[in-house]
């Protein structure tokens, strides 16, 4: 009955979204307070009703209800605990209901915490989010119901797909999707704005804190993710240009635009239209990835499902909700007049100029994933766009980002001087360019990308440093110090973000410049040597899981004479997946990472083994997560909380309509 009830809970909030979507915005248009009212209680209705749908299905999965047909498709009895409850979201049906649950819950938390928002645009932003919301739960009804039932229910399931059976990806679907559907706040509050003709600096202050909650989770998915490549696919690398990676990064960089342009329409009451397009576009991007990812039409070694039929749908949503935010940011634009005036060197010119590298960056990973679609639609021609691409095109644009940001942090508003504002930074300049100096010296007829990203990196992180030390203002140390402990945490969030993309910087350039690789045919108990390490491969012996049959080596690595341990990569078989998985072995160090691979039994007798030597590997993910960090720090900050920026808003006596 836990699972009927399920059911009816879901065909329940996809009435309650009706009502959402309907009766609100017609009150805010009326002025009726009784119809905008209504608001509140279907948004929290809606999630309260999805959230006990999500828990039934999680409840089925976890009992093994092989009467539910998504419970058959994707578990197994043998299947451990932690991947039965991620089960639930490792396919195509469970993944929607949770998508759907997500978007019901952004839209609840605009009614729980806007309180103190105009009532006319917060019943229009939760009347919009409550037509997302419509859209999708018709699609997840009608075409991809995770409750159908099995006439004849079988004794055991199918089990999960092998490569989703793993701590990375156990975790990193629902902080994606936390970012990806939590965009559609910002989207709302745009299309609500744009209703109601007036978009000013409480408007960017409101925007702001849902776009950071959005961007700092959608950052630890695609970091999660990034990491799970790393050491789940046996390939060594941390970022493929995959058509699935690509379009979880086209909303990031769309949303950090966001991020830094909603600060000029809050501080100078500029930008206006660009901010509202940006939010629009940001949204469309995570919904143009739920097509890419479900679709088919592109392949790739993430995608959920293989089904043009559904694909169709979410395209049409795609077309309905971006071409009717478009058509109304094109009816409205009149309204949208700018303020604030600013000259070019100035801290405003400074973040158009962050916002254009951003934006032209996300249309270089557009076209390029979507060309082979385009090339075999219109020319007739297969073909693919792999990293030699993106690297060539996309490489300058973040370099250019990179150099800009120290400096734009420091600039005052409205107008400055670029030669006041580099004062504080040439000492962090003249550090930088000696650490690459002094990269480039070590690393004699190599690649010059480590040493540049040596010195982008260093520029980032001690550029973050010297705003803040900026910002301490005159006088002695200790002074200085105190006075920067007291800044508001956004002022710590920025510095601390654009540092973690510096250590990122720094990590990319190194890993790709500087890995050794070596691949050959091993007997066991060979030796061989990779960079300073000694190999061998002492055994390989096969070994049986819960639910897997596997083949795992038995790897030692000696360093200077120093045993590292034993390293025990597998090739691992599920027998009723079907599906072989490789399991990489990984000694993992602040400045290198020692990666070993065992693959197949060779004709001629031995093993197929591939070891590399991956150098600041674990700096990728690092300044991942410190970018994530400096989101948290932003977020708490109660300037920019909702409320508080309310508070601020109803202090002036700011007439709501």
């Amino acid at each position: 009955m836990i699972v009927e009830f399920g059911h009816f809970a879901l065909l329940l909030a996809f009435l309650i979204a009706i009502v959402q979507s309907v009766v609100p915005l017609v009150g805010a248009h009326k002025g009726w307070r009784g119809w905008m009212a209504m608001a509140e209680p279907a948004a929290t209705t809606q999630f309260l009703l999805l959230a006990y749908a999500f828990g039934a299905l999680t409840y089925a999965f976890v009992t093994s209800d092989f009467s539910l047909r998504l419970v058959t498709l994707n578990s197994h009895t043998l299947k451990p605990m932690l991947y039965k409850v991620t089960g639930v979201w490792g396919n195509h049906e469970g993944s929607m209901l949770l998508w759907c649950a997500i978007l019901a819950l952004f839209g609840a938390m605009a009614a729980w915490f806007g309180g103190n928002l105009p009532p006319r645009l917060r019943a229009r932003v939760i009347a919009v989010q409550g037509a997302v919301g419509v859209a999708f739960l018709a699609f997840l009804i009608f075409t991809s119901n995770p409750f159908l039932r099995l006439e004849t229910p079988p004794f055991d399931g199918q089990d999960l797909n092998p490569l989703l059976q793993d701590p990375g990806l156990a975790f990193h679907p629902p902080f994606l999707y936390i970012g990806y559907v939590g965009l559609s706040i910002s989207f709302s509050f745009a299309v609500a704005a744009l209703i109601e003709g007036r978009v000013d600096a409480a408007w960017g202050r409101w925007v702001r804190p849902w776009t950071l909650l959005a961007w700092l989770n959608l950052t630890v998915g695609i970091a999660l993710g990034s990491w799970w490549a790393y050491y789940e696919l046996g390939w060594g690398g941390f970022w493929f240009w995959d058509p699935v990676e690509n379009a979880s990064f086209m909303p990031w960089l769309i949303a950090a635009a966001l991020l830094h342009s909603a600060i000029v329409v809050e501080k100078r009451e500029a930008l206006k239209s660009w901010t509202i397009l940006l939010a629009i576009l940001a949204f469309g991007f995570s919904l143009i990835g739920a097509f890419i990812v479900r679709s088919g039409v592109l392949t790739s070694v993430h995608a959920f499902a293989n089904d043009p039929d559904r694909g169709v749908w979410l395209l049409v949503i795609t077309g309905i909700f971006m071409g009717g935010a478009l058509t109304l940011f094109a009816a409205r634009s009149g309204v949208m007049t700018a303020r604030g005036v600013f000259q070019p060197v100035s801290r405003e010119g400074a973040l158009v100029m962050n916002n254009v590298l951003l934006a032209v960056s996300a249309f270089v990973v557009f076209v390029g994933t979507v060309w082979p679609l385009i090339a075999e639609i219109f020319f007739d021609t297969k073909m693919s766009v792999g990293p030699p691409f993106f690297d060539a095109a996309f490489t300058p644009f973040m370099v250019a980002l990179a150099v800009i940001l120290p400096v734009g942090a420091i600039l005052p508003w409205k107008r400055g001087r670029l030669g006041r504002a580099m004062a504080p930074l040439w000492g962090v300049a003249a550090l930088a360019i000696a650490l690459g100096a002094f990269v480039w010296t070590m690393q004699t007829g190599r690649s010059i990308l480590a040493p540049v990203g040596a010195t982008l990196g260093a520029w980032l992180v001690f550029g973050a440093l010297a705003e803040l030390w900026t910002r301490g203002g005159r006088g002695d140390a200790a002074s200085r110090v105190r006075r920067i402990l007291r800044l508001p945490r956004a002022d710590w969030g920025k510095a601390v973000a654009h540092a973690g993309f510096g250590i990122t910087t720094f990590g990319v350039a190194a890993l790709t410049a500087w890995t050794i690789e070596d691949i050959r045919v091993a007997q066991e108990g060979e030796s061989w040597t990779v960079g300073n390490y000694e190999v061998t491969l002492r055994s390989v012996d096969q070994v049986e899981g819960p639910n897997y049959l596997s083949t795992m080596a038995r790897i030692e690595v000696i360093d200077n004479g120093r045993s590292l341990g034993v390293l025990t990569p597998e090739k691992r078989v599920y027998p009723v997946a079907g599906m072989p998985t490789t399991e990489a072995a990984i000694d993992n160090g602040v400045t290198r990472d020692v990666y070993v691979v065992i693959g197949d039994p060779q004709d001629g007798g031995g093993w197929a083994v591939r070891t590399f030597i991956k150098p600041f590997a674990n700096w990728i993910w690092a300044g991942a997560i410190i970018m994530a960090i400096g989101g948290i720090l932003s977020l708490t900050d109660r300037r920019f909380r909702v409320a508080a920026g309310a508070r601020k808003a109803r202090a002036a006596a700011v007439p709501a309509e």
